[in-house]
């Protein structure tokens, strides 16, 4: 990573890391690039890429999620570790789990825990709509997160099984959400969630700005869902 740039946007966002945190960081970034090599994990290993585009595009919608001191947390289909893992390293009180349906992936994240000594985190392979009627993890959190490339409807579905009541769904968007949410508003109120807040954030140290789409949950998700993977795309 590019750690002058990082310091820079870190300092923009209003954190103040300690040393052993930015290590931390330092070394996901060495390890993402090492891994990298042997295992198609992401497009962008550019030090400034890394820096900007995984590392503070993960931790900025912090201050638009106020995750509560020492929260349950998945992040659903978290490929690479993102967002989940920089905004572990920020947040070391919080328990997370990392799901990702590619074993690969998660073989690199336990090493990654390995070498960053996490505590209280664990990883598990398996497809979301699986894991979501798996009653170790649904409703068990009280926040999911996922920077997953899918549409509200899609998203939600996937994605609010694991939230419990009262709990809340942050969905990590980079365009115009507006005509997606409206599309996908019927489906959230059937999983039993309702959107409660869109926060704009602008990534330090670039042009990206994200849109955070806050989806809480208001009612238990019913039995049916969530549903086979084709049923869903379709």
């Amino acid at each position: 990573m590019d750690r002058l740039i990082f310091e820079r946007g870190i300092s923009e966002l209003g954190f103040d890391l300690d040393e052993r945190k930015m290590e931390k960081f330092e070394k996901f970034s060495s390890l993402l690039v090492e891994w990298n090599e042997k295992m198609n994990l992401t497009a962008v290993t550019d030090p400034e890429g890394i820096s900007v585009k995984h590392f503070l595009d993960s931790i900025a919608p912090l201050s638009a999620v106020n995750f509560k001191e020492g929260a349950r947390v998945i992040d659903v289909g978290t490929g690479a570790g993102f967002p989940g893992i920089p905004i572990r390293i920020v947040r070391d009180d919080l328990n997370f789990t990392f799901l990702d349906s590619l074993n690969k992936r998660i073989n690199f994240l336990n090493e990654v825990s390995k070498e960053l000594s996490f505590e209280n985190v664990e990883f598990v392979h398996g497809r979301a709509e699986e894991a979501g009627k798996d009653k170790r993890f649904r409703e068990k959190y009280d926040y999911a997160v996922s920077r997953a490339v899918a549409n509200m409807k899609v998203l939600c579905e996937y994605c609010l099984p694991f939230v419990k009541v009262g709990g809340a769904f942050a969905a990590f968007k980079q365009f115009e959400v507006d005509d997606e949410i409206s599309d996908a508003k019927a489906m959230i109120g059937s999983l039993g969630g309702a959107v409660c807040d869109i926060k704009e954030v602008k990534i330090p140290q670039s042009d990206i700005v994200r849109k955070i789409v806050i989806v809480e949950k208001v009612k238990e998700t019913p039995s049916q869902f969530p549903r086979r993977a084709n049923k869903i795309k379709k």
